[in-house]
């Protein structure tokens, strides 16, 4: 006989972000330069959205996009406002992915190894909700905010304590490109 298991909500959504992510891991080099030009030519939107992928679980630099943005003559308040935000909307949905998982289903779908939450959640749960500042951390910070998520620590500490972080890095590479910009 036949069981029918029921695919709940939180299964669905995390199926769906692997797959966007397997896909935007396995997709060429000239697609990427195409989705960064892209994002660039769209101007604010597009580093706001670009800030919104690399937040998240998806592997792509906003870095690129604030850099040549700001190299055109963007306004760099604005560029950082945008990117600040929509990195910290991105990590939010780390946040929610670990709010909605278990450990099987995060090692399954998102491919963050048992061994690597396991380092990272002495420190997390020591600090709770205070070590979203550290959610900017390169293969680091998504596995942080995901354990926040999977603590249910507080939402709002969270919040701004990544938006610190965020501004903090996206300010600093403003500063050094503008540096740079200033010795030409």
């Amino acid at each position: 006989m036949l069981s029918v298991t029921r695919i709940t909500e939180n299964e669905i959504s995390i199926c769906l972000c692997a797959c966007v992510f397997i896909f935007l891991h396995h997709s060429n080099a000239f697609a990427m330069d195409s989705i960064v030009q892209f994002l660039i030519d769209w101007g604010y939107i597009g580093l706001f959205i670009s800030a919104l992928l690399a937040g998240s679980i998806l592997p792509f630099s906003s870095e690129v996009v604030l850099t040549v943005l700001v190299q055109m003559g963007s306004d760099p308040v604005t560029c950082l406002i945008a990117a600040s935000i929509g990195n910290t909307l991105g990590g939010l949905l780390c946040y929610w992915l670990g709010y909605l998982g278990n450990m099987q289903w995060i090692e399954r779908w998102l491919k963050i190894d048992k061994q690597k939450m396991t380092r990272v959640e002495g420190f997390v749960s020591k600090y709770g909700a205070w070590m979203g500042l550290f959610g900017v951390l390169p293969w680091v910070g998504e596995v942080i905010i995901v354990l926040l998520g999977l603590m249910r620590c507080n939402i709002y500490i969270t919040t701004v304590t990544m938006f610190i972080g965020k501004f903090l890095r996206y300010l600093l590479l403003i500063l050094a490109v503008e540096g740079v910009n200033s010795m030409l």
